[in-house]
């Protein structure tokens, strides 16, 4: 019976594929098909354009009408290493990587006791976490600077790390109760029959069945600190400033360096597309985990 539940949720999975190659199995219309390429090509226009235009010579793109059809270059990336773009890419990467794992450490056993092993009125708690999101950030912008300023860590990455580490907690709890309400009550029942203490139960048994859901909390975690700009801009100068400040650095009194944004731009998006890619498979899992039933 154990062995059937740790099966469960990757067999529900594997027999979906299967469906998905079975010839009776219902197929989209050619229109809807068409549909759904045509709104993809619309999404993926955008970033395209960028990444064309980053190859561009600063006279060529800002031409107008636009033209894409000009001589490619990569002047302009060369431009952001002499620019040393590497020192806000390292503590945008510092950042979010480790508020990430803070999130995650913080966030499973609290989805633990509020899924596999309830506490009482724990609907209560779950609203407490999604009642922290319902301040507007810019609100509490103020308050934080004056803390941050009085603590002596104005400038400093640490304070990045707690303040997207606390943004990003309520977010995790709510995404990683839902994953592991999945998790079969069988198997915790023979671990703990077994002996295993809740650190190895979490670690060895827990983790395993949830690492889809755990993918894809962790990359929507990172992608939302590494987006982060308003505190990033507020509370840091020259030590810890982040990869959107750095991007903010283009639009000067002069002029929008339309060609320069757009490599910068793109440097700063590989690392989000580059996690994305890595962990599609997992992501894909992990987002559609209890939608199938």
């Amino acid at each position: 019976m154990t062995h059937a539940a740790v099966a469960a949720p990757g067999a529900r999975f594997k027999k979906l594929l299967r469906d998905k190659d079975d010839p009776s199995s219902p197929r989209l219309s050619p229109l809807w098909t068409f549909v759904a390429w045509l709104a993809t090509l619309a999404f993926f226009a955008p970033v395209a354009w960028m990444v064309l235009t980053s190859f561009h010579k600063e006279a060529d793109a800002a031409t107008n009408p636009p033209t894409p059809f000009a001589p490619l270059t990569f002047d302009q990336y060369k431009l952001q290493f002499s620019r040393d773009i590497t020192p806000f890419l390292l503590n945008s990467a510092m950042a979010s990587v480790i508020s990430t794992l803070l999130v995650l450490v913080l966030a499973v056993p609290t989805a633990y006791a509020l899924s596999i092993k309830p506490v009482e009125k724990w609907t209560d708690v779950m609203f407490f976490f999604l009642s922290t999101k319902f301040l507007p950030a810019i609100a509490a912008l103020l308050p934080v600077y004056l803390i941050v300023k009085d603590v002596g860590m104005l400038d400093n990455v640490w304070t990045l790390i707690v303040l997207y580490t606390a943004m990003n907690l309520p977010i995790a709890v709510w995404m990683m109760r839902s994953f592991l309400a999945e998790v079969p009550k069988e198997i915790l029942e023979a671990a703990e029959v077994d002996g295993a203490n809740l650190f190895t139960v979490l670690w060895r048994v827990v983790a395993p069945i949830a690492m889809p859901g755990l993918a894809a909390t962790s990359l929507i975690c990172f992608i939302f600190s590494w987006n982060e700009f308003m505190f990033a801009v507020n509370l840091t100068a020259t030590q810890a400033s982040t990869a959107p400040v750095f991007l903010v650095g283009f639009i000067t009194n002069e002029g929008l360096f339309l060609a320069r944004l757009c490599a910068a731009a793109t440097l700063v998006s590989l690392p989000v597309l580059i996690a994305g890619f890595a962990a599609q498979d997992k992501l894909v899992r992990g987002l559609s985990l209890g939608a199938v039933k």
